[in-house]
């Protein structure tokens, strides 16, 4: 049986047997207990499956982990302690120093700090690109060390529209994969993997949790890339630490996702804890509930603000004015999540004046959850670029991150229309 997207959200993953509870429990354990000293033994040779220990892996994250496969369309996913380490250890598996990526200059301003400062300081370069250049503008980027192509979906704050396949063809013309961070649609409203990419990330701590109680992030592996091409020796040599494993050989599609637990998992530490999967495996009962009525406020949010005297411009995809609609109809034609970008007159001054009136929607460093929250990048997320590298990203000085919540879109446009009074 084949089930939708909507089902899966509640049976996928868990999967009780006879007596045993319907819902996931928390299995709150560091260790397991064996039967002998083999045993052990081929665990850590990777022969056997099972749990050595909560760092590499936990029942209770695993089935959160078989749940997003199944959403995204993935062979396997590995879920981490936080979305930035989702997107470190996503690059970091394939990744050395010596090493180049190419990545799209829009993107949330800890992944721009990420690859700009600490990778760097790894001895791994990076190019950043418009993502609304050419095919050909975009290829000048290609080194002969370039090992991945790097890309949001839907841009955090900037709210565009990634053209996923034409970075797919780039990628693959090239001979690497495409990484994309999908966190703000949500598989409900997108998956990458059907149009090209090969490893899809997430911040869990925004949509899939969806009310901001538990910090976590996820890789999830398409299982379509051929890491056996001469430019992944990680993957395709053996690995000495495994006595010898080939990943590309002995694990087959889930060669790029289980090298990324055993070893960077196992040497970086940085694993979801058992009750934040519990608490993110709620979140994701209810996500395509959330989604859809996090976009239809949204749309309406964004239409009032396109049509008010003291707004200049309103990003959001689904405006038939807004620079990425055609993109937004191709790839996510239900919707473009609950988070609007905009700005109004009187520049940075006037938007703190406008985020300091607001009564229901919060001024908080988040985004993304069940309640309206509201941002100023260039204060806040992103305030360790420069002017030049907040306009490359698409960020004006007084650009306002406004993610829609789930109450009643009546009182969220009566809230912002009083702060803007």
């Amino acid at each position: 049986m084949t089930w939708k997207i909507e089902t899966k959200c509640l049976q996928e993953g868990y999967k009780p047997g006879n007596g045993e509870p319907r819902v996931l429990p928390i299995y709150q354990s560091t260790t397991y207990k064996y039967s002998s000293t083999e045993h052990v033994a081929q665990l850590f040779d990777l022969t056997v499956p099972g749990h050595m220990y909560s760092r590499i892996s936990n029942p209770t994250v695993e089935c959160v982990e078989n749940k997003i496969a199944a959403l995204e369309g993935g062979v396997a996913a590995l879920c981490t302690s936080s979305g930035q380490a989702a997107s470190m250890i996503a690059l970091l598996n394939i990744c050395n120093a010596g090493d180049h990526i190419v990545s799209s200059s829009t993107i949330y301003g800890g992944t721009f700090n990420l690859f700009d400062k600490r990778f760097r300081e790894m001895g791994i370069s990076i190019t950043f690109v418009d993502q609304d250049s050419t095919e050909e503008e975009i290829q000048k980027a290609f080194l002969p060390n370039t090992k991945a192509v790097f890309a949001e979906t839907i841009a955090n704050p900037k709210i565009s529209i990634l053209d996923i396949e034409k970075f797919s063809r780039i990628a693959h013309k090239n001979n690497v994969p495409l990484i994309v961070d999908n966190t703000f649609a949500t598989p409900i409203l997108l998956r990458p993997i059907e149009y090209g990419a090969d490893i899809v990330t997430h911040s869990t701590t925004k949509y899939m949790d969806g009310h901001a109680v538990s910090i976590g992030g996820v890789i999830v592996d398409s299982g379509n890339f051929n890491w056996d091409n001469g430019k992944f020796p990680g993957l395709s040599e053996p690995d000495e630490s495994y006595h010898g494993m080939v990943y590309t050989r002995d694990c087959g599609k889930a060669a790029y996702i289980t090298k990324a637990r055993v070893q960077l998992m196992r040497d970086y530490g940085t694993p979801m804890t058992p009750n934040n999967a519990f608490l993110l495996n709620l979140g994701l009962e209810t996500l395509h509930l959330r989604m859809e009525r996090h976009c239809r406020n949204a749309e309406k949010v964004a239409e009032f603000l396109s049509e008010n005297d003291k707004v200049i411009s309103v990003s959001y995809p689904t405006l038939k004015s807004d620079k990425y609609y055609d993109l937004a109809q191709k790839y996510l034609p239900n919707g473009c999540s609950g988070v609007i970008s905009f700005k109004i007159k009187g520049g940075r001054e006037a938007a703190v004046k406008f985020m300091d009136k607001l009564k229901l929607a919060a001024i908080v460093v988040h985004v993304a959850d069940c309640r309206t929250a509201v941002l100023h990048p260039a204060s806040s997320t992103h305030r360790q670029m420069t002017d030049e590298q907040l306009l490359q990203a698409g960020i004006d000085p007084g650009l306002i991150r406004f993610s829609v919540g789930i109450e009643n879109v009546e009182d969220i446009i009566d809230d912002i229309r009083q702060a803007l009074e």
